[in-house]
């Protein structure tokens, strides 16, 4: 019983962040605002970020990337 409660969870929240990106990126696509290479800039360098911190008690490392350094 309680797998299947997980599984809805999980299930839920994937299609919640599925169809939190699908919105941004329809309107990264359709705004004439849209400044789209530095979206995908930022993109790219906060999953890096957030991979760095996800492998950082593997690895040794202080979780913080070079895109975000600290002062």
């Amino acid at each position: 019983m309680a797998e299947a409660a997980q599984h809805d969870f999980w299930g839920t929240l994937s299609a919640v962040a599925l169809a939190i990106v699908g919105v941004a990126m329809l309107a990264l696509i359709v705004s004439n605002n849209a400044n789209t290479s530095n979206v995908i800039g930022a993109t790219g360098a906060a999953f890096s970020n957030a991979l760095g911190v996800a492998l950082s008690p593997v690895t040794g490392g202080t979780g913080t990337g070079a895109a975000f350094p600290i002062a």
